[in-house]
């Protein structure tokens, strides 16, 4: 199951972790997983993913968790960085859609979680973000951007030295 930009927030205990999305740009790709006992989010920024597993009912962090995590199959090496919080650094952004597998242990009860991370629309948004260069989109814009105002600076130019074309473009003579 994925879930849309917004739908899986940070919450008390966890509103330092992972900055939200600001208005008008793209949010991160994440996934959710639920059980009767656990919940589990994921945020991904590039090669970084935050973790959240948090006690299904009310939301509140589960304390001592252990967390097994496979993406696409393959195991993820994570680390514990405070309740029911995670990270993990990625060997490469993830691509596409891929199956999300977690156990999750508390105590007695341990769970197995699945989900669905899908990040086919933010591919090539990650990509630019991880090179530092700017999307397509962007440096197309400034490049016009840049044309209209030289050509601007080329016409108030002419059009301030040449007072003749100053009275004809008004109408009177100089």
């Amino acid at each position: 199951m994925a879930v849309p930009a917004g739908g899986a927030l940070a919450h008390e205990g966890h509103d330092d972790a992972a900055p939200a999305a600001a208005v008008g740009s793209e949010a991160s790709p994440r996934f959710a997983a639920r059980s009767d006992a656990f919940e589990l989010v994921g945020i991904v920024h590039g090669r970084q993913l935050a973790l959240y597993v948090d006690h299904a009912g009310d939301n509140r962090p589960v304390q001592d968790a252990t967390l097994a995590l496979d993406i696409g199959g393959k195991p993820v090496a994570l680390h514990a960085e405070g309740e029911g919080f995670f990270e993990a650094e990625l060997a490469e952004p993830p691509e596409g859609e891929l199956a999300i597998a977690a156990t999750v242990s508390a105590g007695r009860a341990t769970h197995r979680l699945t989900a669905t991370l899908d990040v086919h629309e933010h591919a090539e948004a990650a990509a630019a973000q991880e090179s530092g260069r700017w999307p397509p989109s962007m440096a197309w814009a400034a490049g016009v951007a840049l044309v209209v105002l030289a050509l601007a600076g080329v016409w108030l130019r002419r059009h301030r030295k040449n007072p003749a074309r100053r009275a004809a473009a008004n109408g009177g003579a100089a």
